[in-house]
């Protein structure tokens, strides 16, 4: 199991194998990659309840200003003295999966007046691109997860390619814009995962704070205590924080959000990050 620790490496990370909408099973430990950066386990969230989807306020693509960059442990810092440094970062991986998780997820999101990342994997975009358009209609701001959630360290630079670009395509496709985030299946983009991420225009990330929602069980009693324990047990200013479309997860995220707030904390655009690590 992975340390609480933000800065020991996580022991699993969530798998979502077999290209199935059904919920993931434990995978392969995320790998260190020599950036100086560790990574903590996570996991994928979706909602049972579903809610109507409302437009977005203001449009993912509005212009922010670039208030903050990612440092080599995956930690979002402010680019000036004076800039708030107690902000986290949300990010949901493994999507898009229903509507109603969806809907539940940006509601939540929207009482609290976040943004978050939703790392997207293609075949779900394929298979279901209305749920895409739903995410970016809202004001979700999209990621790039993969074609099809493998680890990618192994494998060969044309392959590693072929799975980012394909995704850039396809959400282009769909909603007009590319993903400018890009998240490793496992955590484990290895160097040909940097090297296309970098060709392709996208800030490379793992996260260094993990929910472990991929752990627990849909009978498993007390989850949405277990899930802010499991945050709040690594947080720190500038947490990036792993979720997925579970239905717990979605369940848990008002009172996390709630939690993090009377902590003091506050919700980092991802449109005001840098698209470089320093």
């Amino acid at each position: 199991m992975p340390s609480a620790s933000a800065n020991q490496e996580a022991s699993a990370a969530p798998a979502d194998q077999g290209k199935s909408p059904a919920a993931p099973s434990p995978s392969p430990s995320p790998t260190s990659e020599g950036t100086g950066g560790n990574e903590t386990a996570a996991a994928t969230a979706t909602s049972e309840t579903g809610a109507t989807a409302q437009p977005s306020e203001e449009p993912a693509s509005a212009e922010i200003p670039l208030l903050y960059h990612m440092n080599k442990n995956y930690d979002i810092v402010p680019n000036e003295e004076g800039t708030n440094k107690k902000v986290v970062l949300l990010t949901f991986d493994d999507g898009p999966k229903e509507a109603d998780m969806i809907n539940s997820l940006i509601d939540t999101l929207d009482k609290h007046q976040a943004k978050a990342i939703f790392f997207v994997n293609g075949y779900r975009v394929k298979e279901h691109p209305e749920l895409l358009k739903l995410i970016h209609d809202r004001g979700g701001i999209l990621g790039n997860h993969s074609w099809d959630h493998i680890v990618l360290k192994d494998k060969s630079y044309s392959e590693v390619k072929k799975q980012i670009e394909n995704v850039q395509t396809i959400v282009k496709q769909v909603t007009g814009e590319s993903p400018v985030f890009f998240r490793p299946p496992h955590g484990a983009g290895g160097d040909v995962g940097k090297k296309v991420a970098a060709e392709n225009g996208l800030l490379y990330m793992t996260w260094s704070v993990g929910s472990l929602d991929w752990e627990m069980k849909e009978k498993e009693q007390g989850k949405t205590d277990t899930l802010i324990k499991n945050v709040t047990g690594q947080l720190h200013s500038g947490s990036n924080i792993l979720m997925h479309e579970l239905p717990w997860t979605v369940e848990a995220l008002d009172k996390l959000l709630t939690t993090l707030e009377g902590k003091g904390y506050s919700f980092v655009d991802p449109r005001s990050i840098e698209l470089k690590m320093r």
